[in-house]
């Protein structure tokens, strides 16, 4: 089926703003817990919504079914190929560009207060099927990642040029690999000889180092470490969620968010329970009260259930987390 689009660049900064037209429909990515994470907004027919993560557009366009005409949502995807992705539908407006931008681009656009915000930080099915962006470790391809092609380093980058002591961090605390330095060890062993520049060459290592049974797992750890660090995707994440104090609605703002990694969630529930995402316990005034900016909707992580696991087994680690921004902090 042939494509019609029409593509609008407004530059500010040199960023970009675009919208397109597209008639084909992709599958790109199975929305996780698409009902939960939309309920959660709490949707009013003429609100103003953001979703920061548009990937394959599900959640988006379930948005937009409960929005009325004079409703609008802002949707980020850093991703050129998500693009294609977007509904033929004038309340959409798409920014290509991280989420970490967010309250920049919502000023370029005249709005002050949102009344929601989605955010599912995991990978899209159509990065990890993409042999090409190097995100798996199914395939043999250039060891990549880079969730924006515009980006200039990528995962080999990473794993040839970092010291031992900066790489061992990165796996350790992205990927939660428990023998970082062991991996560490080898990984320079070899760089030094000829470089790492596939997957295939990385997976060799990987196989190098435990049984087969524990190979996937490992091999997953290591992947989900270089691509949080490439993209910089803790740092984004932090960014964006201080930024949502500051663009919620007060009294009525709702933030929905579904995370896939322990770091993630941590982030996403400290900033409810504190007000930071960074740290797990709220701050004090000089007269010992505490202010939060956010109230829980949801008490505890909302998880998919055994049916949406079984059709979709990249939701097993998805944690939902819905908060409600207060009137006053």
């Amino acid at each position: 089926m042939g494509r019609k689009q029409k593509e609008i660049k407004v530059r500010d900064a040199g960023v970009p703003v675009v919208a397109m037209n597209d008639d084909r429909e992709q599958v790109y990515h199975v929305p996780v817990l698409l009902g939960p994470t939309v309920d959660g907004l709490n949707i009013q027919s003429n609100g103003v919504y953001v979703d920061v993560t548009f990937g394959g557009g599900g959640h988006s366009r379930e948005i937009l079914r409960r929005l009325g005409p004079d409703g609008r949502l802002i949707a980020f995807d850093q991703d050129e190929e998500a693009l294609l992705n977007k509904p033929d539908d004038d309340r959409l407006t798409l920014v290509h560009h991280n989420f970490k931008y967010l309250e920049h681009f919502l000023r370029y656009l005249g709005i002050e207060y949102v009344d929601g915000i989605l955010g599912d930080l995991g990978v899209s099915s159509h990065h990890f099927d993409d042999a090409e962006r190097g995100f798996s470790f199914r395939f043999d391809a250039p060891l990549d990642m880079r969730m924006s092609q515009g980006m200039k380093r990528t995962a080999a980058d990473v794993v040839n040029n970092s010291d031992e002591g900066e790489l061992e961090k990165i796996l350790a605390t992205y990927g939660e690999i428990q023998n970082a330095r062991r991996v560490v060890q080898t990984i320079v062993r070899r760089r030094v000889h000829s470089g790492i520049n596939t997957t295939a060459e990385l997976r060799e290592i990987a196989e190098q180092l435990v049984a087969p049974q524990l190979q996937s797992k490992l091999l997953a750890q290591l992947f989900q470490a270089l691509r949080i660090e490439v993209n910089g995707e803790m740092e984004a994440l932090s960014s964006m969620l201080r930024q949502s104090v500051r663009v919620l609605r007060p009294g009525t703002g709702r933030l929905s968010v579904i995370a896939y990694h322990s770091l993630e969630d941590r982030m996403v529930k400290n900033l409810i329970k504190s007000g930071d995402p960074m740290a797990a316990e709220p701050s004090q005034d000089i007269y010992g009260q505490v202010e939060v900016p956010f109230e829980a909707v949801t008490r505890k992580a909302v998880v998919p259930d055994k049916e949406e696991m079984e059709r979709n087994p990249r939701s097993r680690s998805a944690k939902l987390r819905v908060a409600c921004r207060k009137d006053k902090i």
